[in-house]
């Protein structure tokens, strides 16, 4: 029996630690397979002039991917401004104001939400988000759009993030003892004195977790932004132009074009700098997170 017992807690932690191990190396082994496929072009080609050139013409051998960096990084910047403050103030209301019957209701269209596939969202910002601004939000603004363009891929993107940023931050603000919050109001604190000086101060590392990880996921989103943001290799900053991020770029060109020299490790460097900006995200996020645990 004794034998037994040594013998299954033994399988259990071999069992425990190869699992640790391998979700450990995982981002190293994705990390060193992307620089591998992408050495050819980076021992071709200054990564300065990758990084911040304009050219793009595969064919001529001109590999300039600050169009499509800089796409990325404008629609999931208006993503993230349209979506932070709906998630955190109706997550504050929820836990805070509202009713444990609204927020039974709210579950399951949170999880519904989050389960619709990313193209359904495409095909819907195709139907309502580009007619909407072509023909409404840009005649009001006096300018000029298609509808297909930055704005239209922020608003899809803020729709698809909005329910994992909201179910985490009402997740964190559940979690804010019930006796601090009691405590502020027996001092003199009206309700929103509570949640301002509580509620949000407690739960700040929460809060910037929510938003990290959202951020993170919706830099590297594809189908639905590709549906409806223009796919034009452009450096624009009007959200009313159209652009070509990253994640578009390796979803409409993989597989095809490939015999142009180059362009296979191209397509994998746009991978590997996606690889990068979401690292560098999740440790910057994570930096502010422990300083502001030290506060």
């Amino acid at each position: 029996m004794r034998l037994r017992r040594t013998l299954a807690d033994s399988a259990s932690l071999i069992w425990m630690v190869t699992g640790l191990s391998l979700l450990l190396a995982m981002p190293v082994i994705i990390g060193i397979a992307l620089y591998m496929k992408a050495s050819p072009i980076l021992e071709n080609r200054s990564l300065s002039d990758l990084l911040f050139s304009s050219a793009w013409s595969p064919s001529h051998g001109n590999f300039g991917f600050w169009p499509f960096i800089a796409s990325s990084l404008n629609v999931t910047l208006l993503s993230f401004l349209l979506s932070a403050p709906v998630c955190l103030f109706s997550a504050i209301h929820l836990t805070q104001f509202a009713s444990g019957r609204l927020m039974r209701v709210m579950q399951p269209i949170l999880d519904i939400l989050a389960g619709i596939p990313s193209v359904v969202y495409g095909v819907w910002g195709i139907l309502i988000v580009v007619p909407l601004i072509s023909y409404l939000i840009a005649p009001v603004l006096d300018v000029t759009s298609s509808g297909y363009s930055l704005l239209a891929g922020g608003i899809v993107l803020a729709i698809m993030c909005i329910p994992y940023m909201l179910n985490m931050l009402i997740e964190v603000f559940s979690t804010i003892p019930v006796g601090m919050k009691e405590a502020a109001l027996s001092l003199g604190a009206n309700e929103w004195q509570m949640v301002k000086h509580v509620v949000l101060k407690k739960g700040f590392p929460g809060i910037i977790s929510a938003f990290g990880l959202s951020v993170a996921k919706a830099f590297g989103e594809t189908i639905a932004v590709m549906m409806v943001v223009g796919n034009q290799i452009q450096v624009r900053w009007n959200p009313f132009e159209s652009g070509y991020p990253l994640p578009a770029l390796i979803a409409n060109n993989y597989g095809e074009m490939l015999s142009i020299p180059m362009y296979d490790s191209a397509l994998m460097f746009a991978a590997l700098i996606l690889f990068a900006v979401i690292l560098l995200i999740n440790i910057v996020f994570r930096y502010i997170i422990q300083v502001s645990v030290r506060l």
